[in-house]
């Protein structure tokens, strides 16, 4: 399970009466809020993370592996501290971002999955098997020798889910991992994150995508602003987001 508790991320940012320099500087900042107070139990199976942008949605899901540590409060995942256990964190909770140009860093598929076993400890020996069958599970066998840049964009997200669910975390969060593809890839990407059987935490722009979830968490201006079933939440979503439709003018007695 993962628990937050009063977490709180925060950054510094120049005083409004302008930057200084040496010892003065820090004394010249200002601490800004960037999410919390936030205080959740995440159990479900499948949860969205909808929201406008820069509201906080990609920071909360960073602190759910320790990619972002909170400034206070506390994550913690089956009990262990993302600040003082962050190895074995990570080992649990598998990350995928946006951009998969940020994530894949070999230069074919097999390569880049079997750097993934590497790290999950995979022997050397069935290494390039391991790999290529993962590849095949995805429908990228006959990708997994071609350099990673003749891969379509769809493809390349695809080798990048791939190479996380490779090290075979028990926690998947994903962040925004449909929003720079196109509708058929975003419905293959969709498909196959429904089917795991790891619980998945996913920051997404699409509500359809959000409506499928166990549980929709809504977050803006730093806050979780509602929490529950998705129907509900998406339509304190769209209330919040979007201007109430102006009545018709009466028409004429």
């Amino acid at each position: 399970m993962i628990a937050l508790d009063a977490a709180v991320v925060t950054a510094y940012a120049p005083a409004a009466d302008g930057p200084r320099r040496g010892r003065a500087r820090r004394a010249a900042e200002d601490v800004v809020r960037i999410l919390g107070p936030v205080t959740l139990d995440l159990t479900e199976h499948r949860i969205a993370v909808v929201g406008p942008n820069g509201s906080g949605k990609s920071t909360l899901a960073r602190l759910l592996n320790g990619l972002t540590l909170p400034s206070s409060g506390t994550v913690r995942v089956d009990g262990l501290d993302t600040a003082r256990d962050g190895a074995a964190v990570r080992r649990r909770v598998g990350f995928l971002f946006t951009d998969p140009d940020a994530q894949v860093v070999m230069p074919t598929p097999v390569e880049d999955v079997a750097l993934s076993l590497r790290r999950a400890g995979v022997p050397a020996a069935g290494r390039d098997a391991a790999a290529r069958a993962w590849l095949d599970r995805v429908g990228l066998a006959d990708r997994a020798d071609l350099p990673v840049r003749a891969l379509s964009g769809g493809q390349r997200q695809l080798l990048a889910l791939t190479a996380v669910l490779a090290t075979e975390p028990d926690v998947l969060v994903c962040d925004e991992p449909t929003t720079l593809l196109d509708l058929r890839w975003r419905a293959v990407v969709d498909a196959l994150l429904a089917d795991l059987p790891q619980q998945v935490v996913q920051v997404t722009h699409d509500l359809d995508a959000a409506a499928h979830a166990d549980r929709v968490l809504v977050v803006d201006d730093g806050q979780v602003v509602h929490d529950g079933p998705p129907a509900a939440a998406l339509a304190a979503y769209r209330a919040r987001m979007l201007p109430p439709t102006p009545a018709a003018p009466a028409g004429p007695a």
